[in-house]
């Protein structure tokens, strides 16, 4: 090194140290917006080898649905580069203008989805796993067992019924089944759907709008059946051993999380890149088997015991049935206003 500066010595080991690592070389980061839960399975699952892939950072931005996407809308889109969003709030930050169309062509792994994952609401972000909205009841209490959303309605379920709050993912889910179980088509006709909600309301002994909440009703024996995700089940069967999931034979109802990209995002690439990363096998395989989300990878393969706890295989999941978002988002307003009135705030 004798006769060089000082100056180009120190540049010749920034550069050095730059081709050695990526992460220098790169300086980039990789902005998630996501719920928060299993965090440390994510980490371990998905970002520390991510990031070994990508040569960059990642960090988080967490909370709810509603809130992480309000801030989305107040920032016109920008501050993230890729959100985690229910079916349900993914179609509403599509149609408020929120979210940038993917490039398929950068999405490789798209190609070993099932098709109901692949493009969910068009040409924005896919599904990355998939659950069911249903019935679960304590088949040592109910008899005979529940085999179709009809059931909700009978005699000899007086006040045994937990339903979601009209807020949650599952609450305007409930209208439409009501809307089916009076003949009609609730967003043409809600008081049809809404005077079946008013007879079923005798059989309701309680709304409740969390998990746990659900788990509480159902382990003290105030509730022995109810409409939730299947996500819910395990824990339900820990409280209470006897609780199963009924085989309705008009089906489930799908619930898909999705990954979109914002349109404000600063990191395009990185966020395709790291979309394709979530949809790969290894990564679709380790989530399932650790109990953190139900596979979209057809090339994921899980033992008996491992499929229980999911929504998984081309039989389960051809027989669900898909939700209409943008109706449903026009038509919550009212329906939660006529909810409240007939259960209370």
């Amino acid at each position: 090194m004798k006769g060089l500066s000082l100056a180009r010595v120190a540049g010749f080991a920034m550069l050095t140290a730059a081709a050695v690592n990526p992460a220098l070389a790169q300086s980039k980061t990789l902005t998630i917006s996501w719920w928060g839960y299993n965090g440390e399975k994510m980490k371990a699952n998905i970002i520390e080898p991510f990031k070994k892939i990508c040569g960059c950072d990642v960090v988080f931005e967490t909370g709810n649905n509603a809130d992480r996407l309000n801030k989305l809308k107040l920032r016109g889109g920008k501050g993230v580069d890729v959100i985690y969003l229910t079916d349900s709030y993914s179609q509403l930050g599509i149609q408020q203008g929120l979210f940038q169309e993917v490039d398929r062509s950068k999405l490789p792994n798209l190609a070993d989805l099932y098709d109901i994952a692949k493009a969910p609401q068009g040409n924005y972000g896919p599904a990355y796993t998939i659950g069911r909205i249903g019935i679960v009841d304590d088949t040592a209490k109910v008899n005979p067992p529940i085999t179709s959303w009809n059931d909700l309605w009978r005699d000899d379920l007086k006040g045994a019924i937990s339903l979601p709050g009209i807020t949650t993912t599952g609450g305007p889910l409930t209208v439409l089944q009501a809307g089916k179980h009076a003949g009609a088509d609730p967003y043409a006709d809600a008081d049809k759907a809404f005077e079946a909600i008013e007879a079923l309301k005798p059989n309701v002994v309680k709304n409740y709008n969390t998990g746990s909440e659900l788990v509480n009703l159902i382990s003290t024996g105030e509730a022995k059946v109810a409409i939730t995700q299947d996500f819910v089940l395990s824990s339900l069967r820990s409280a209470v051993p006897t609780m199963a999931w009924a085989d309705l034979k008009e089906g489930d109802i799908a619930v898909l999380n999705t990954v979109n990209i914002p349109k404000g995002s600063e990191n395009v690439e990185l966020a395709h890149q790291f979309i394709n990363f979530i949809l790969s096998k290894d990564v679709q395989q380790a989530e399932a088997e650790q109990g953190v989300d139900a596979p979209v990878s057809t090339k994921v393969v899980l033992s008996p015991e491992k499929a229980k706890l999911w929504t998984y295989g081309a039989e389960m999941i051809a027989k669900l049935n898909r939700i209409d978002y943008q109706k449903l988002i026009e038509a919550q307003s009212d329906w939660v206003d006529r909810w409240n009135e007939i259960f209370g705030m």
